[in-house]
């Protein structure tokens, strides 16, 4: 799938296929590439998920941009949701670590268990998003979990964008897992230094997909990069 992708995304950002232009149909597309169907479909879904093409019913599948520059998760671009969740959920970490409950922790360790079991996708993504809001109520400040919320729809745009684009369920786990242990241990600073790492990942993996113009979804320090 990687590679038609690859093909597809090449061929559009070289102008092959212009904005405008009807993609050949899927029996072309499988015949040409020597894919079967459901590879192409992947592909397709992923370049509309880029934001590159669109699919109309019964017309075939169009191109509506050459280059993938900022996309945008809900009400939000993808830079903007980056910057505002570092300077949000890496000191939330901080403060959870010092004020979390025991219902807190138990939460959040039930939470990873079933992340890690889990298959399906749309069901993973909606329990990604709990546990970054888990993370803000354990920090016992409203005003937090209030922020989190109302980003919610977003982190779940974005989870499954770097999901099915960068393939990041497996990391995402471990990464969630090291924040809880840090929890666990109350300790304020591993806390941080987690939660800043997972953050990090999730912009280096938006710039691998994306390669945007704007820098501003490079990592600013941290310890992931």
């Amino acid at each position: 799938m990687e590679a038609v992708l690859g093909h597809l995304r090449g061929a559009i950002e070289r102008g092959e296929y212009a904005i405008g232009d009807k993609l050949p149909s899927e029996a072309e597309l499988c015949r040409t590439l020597e894919v079967s169907r459901p590879v192409l479909r992947e592909a397709l879904r992923a370049l509309q998920t880029m934001g590159l093409t669109v699919s109309r019913t019964g017309k075939g599948t169009f191109v509506v941009a050459d280059a993938v520059e900022d996309p945008t998760f809900g009400d939000y671009s993808a830079g903007d949701l980056v910057e505002v969740r570092r300077h949000i959920e890496i000191p939330v970490a901080g403060y959870a670590a010092l004020r979390r409950t025991p219902e807190n922790l138990d939460h959040l360790t039930h939470l990873l268990d079933r992340m890690d079991r889990e298959t399906d996708t749309t069901a993973w993504v909606a329990m990604d998003t709990l546990f970054h809001l888990t993370v803000a109520e354990a920090a016992q400040n409203p005003v937090f979990r209030r922020v989190i919320e109302e980003i919610r729809d977003a982190l779940a745009r974005q989870s499954a964008f770097l999901n099915e684009l960068g393939g990041r369920r497996e990391q995402s786990n471990r990464e969630h897992r090291a924040i809880v242990e840090a929890l666990v241990d109350g300790c304020e600073q591993d806390a941080v230094e987690a939660m800043s790492h997972h953050l990090d990942r999730v912009s280096t993996t938006l710039c691998a997909i994306v390669r945007p113009a704007r820098t501003d979804l490079a990592p600013q320090g941290g310890s992931g990069a």
